[in-house]
């Protein structure tokens, strides 16, 4: 099979998936999984046909995928890929550029400059900052608080660069007792030290609590949160950052999800915010790109191009090349769906996504309220957090929704004890997928009381 038959038909098969997002299970079936052993085959001698390899990936993996591409997955902020991001997508994978500088990819550095531009400008962030599309938020976050802390030292009078860690002026990080766990990663690899993170206390739905907020100084990075993962609050971001502005410490904003609220009529959960000095934010999540895409926002253009810096040789660029904004050297340009997704959407219709998604996780808070389940947070945005009566009944809700396949949602610890997590972000997502989850949660909440 010569190379456009095979990528055609490979399209034909993408195409046909996508036709049963619809009645897909949302979470593969027990069989769907055993048959996955078929794939755990010896390295052959020689090679394959190809045309073999792709049916072989979409009849045993096409049926064992989590249907996060579909209307009725409430799991992770995860979010869907946009159809004028996923056919970008497809262009970009014939295209084949390494996206790291002008000189070797002109399309790529032109279209992801653009595409910072009009972040900034739906995100209403400075629009002196500097934009680098990333893989992640735990990558993002590594180049900020590398900028963080390199700045901060500069500014104590020591090269980073040049001097390293040792003997170096120590820098304190303050988080949030209920910080995400990739800026714990991101600070444990940077080599902070777990236990030497001073963390801040929070009130009931996790927001870091301004009256008990740590001593801030010159040498601190206060890292603050833009949607806390269960409850989805923001930190009280107009009554701290002003202070930590005034005590000289640098400011960074984890804003995975949640920083796409300064895009609509929610905008007031955010105040203050454009005050901090460095923001994370994931474009597969709220903005439905596809995965793998990311932005590390930096209002300090320089420190970050400075801190992120791979000029070579042979391979010197601007400041503002990708490569010097991000940890990649080789990279794709994942900018490129950002640009789709904002020309397609346009401000009006990010909004709405944002909007749309947060009525219909407050119509789910009052259902479940209305059928005697524990509501734990007020819906300020996507996300939903509740409880059965008893520990048992919510482990046994858990597992009798996953086991449906009619839609799929995990389960966290709050305050101790075991709790469900609905989150809505998927552009497919409509008002009678709603429905139907809490319908289902009904139904199988009266099976296991009659049980």
């Amino acid at each position: 099979m010569d190379e456009l038959t095979l990528l055609a038909d490979a399209d034909a098969r993408g195409l046909r998936y996508l036709e049963g997002n619809a009645t897909r299970r949302v979470f593969p079936s027990d069989e769907a999984i055993a048959a996955l052993d078929a794939l755990d085959e010896r390295l052959p001698a020689h090679g394959l046909p190809a045309e073999q390899t792709l049916e072989l990936l979409d009849r045993i993996g096409s049926p064992a995928t989590t249907a996060s591409n579909g209307p009725r997955y409430f799991g992770f902020v995860i979010g869907a890929a946009l159809p004028a991001a996923a056919a970008v997508e497809r262009l970009m994978l014939a295209w084949d550029q390494c996206a790291s500088t002008f000189d070797n990819s002109p399309v790529s550095a032109t279209v992801e400059r653009v595409a910072g531009r009009w972040v900034l400008d739906a995100l209403d962030l400075p629009r002196e900052s500097a934009v680098g599309f990333g893989t992640s938020a735990t990558a993002c976050t590594l180049g900020a608080l590398a900028s963080a802390r390199r700045a901060l030292l500069a500014r104590q009078g020591w090269d980073f660069d040049r001097q390293g860690l040792i003997g170096a002026p120590e820098i304190k990080v303050v988080v949030s007792e209920l910080v995400h766990i990739t800026v714990k990663k991101a600070l444990r690899i940077l080599g902070f030290g777990l236990d030497r993170i001073v963390y801040a206390p929070v009130d009931a739905q996790g927001r870091v609590d301004p009256a008990r907020l740590p001593l801030l100084d010159e040498r601190t990075i206060l890292c603050l949160q833009a949607g806390e993962v269960n409850t989805g609050a923001f930190d009280p971001f107009a009554q701290i950052i002003p202070r930590a502005r005034q005590a000289g410490a640098w400011v960074h904003v984890d804003g995975a999800f949640g920083l796409w609220a300064r895009a609509s009529s929610l905008v007031a959960l955010t105040a203050g915010i454009e005050e901090a000095d460095s923001w994370t934010t994931d474009a597969h999540k709220w903005l439905n790109t596809p995965y793998d895409c990311a932005m590390v926002i930096c209002r300090n253009a320089q420190a970050l191009a400075e801190a992120m810096n791979s000029d070579a040789a042979y391979m010197s660029a601007s400041a503002d090349a990708q490569k010097n904004l991000t940890l990649e050297f080789s990279r794709r340009a994942r900018g490129i769906p950002v640009w789709a997704a904002l020309r397609t959407l346009g401000r009006a219709g990010v909004a709405e996504l944002v909007e749309r998604h947060h009525a219909c996780a407050q119509w789910i808070g009052r259902a479940l309220a209305r059928l005697g389940f524990e509501v734990l947070n007020p819906v300020v945005l996507n996300q939903v957090l509740f409880r059965c009566a008893t520990d048992e009944q919510t482990l046994a809700l858990r597992g009798a929704v996953q086991a449906s396949g009619e839609t799929w949602f995990g389960g966290t610890t709050w305050q101790g004890r075991p709790a469900l997590r609905i989150s809505v972000s998927s552009w497919r997502t409509q008002v009678e997928d709603v429905q139907a989850l809490v319908q289902l949660l009904a139904r199988l909440r009266e099976t296991k009381e009659e049980g």
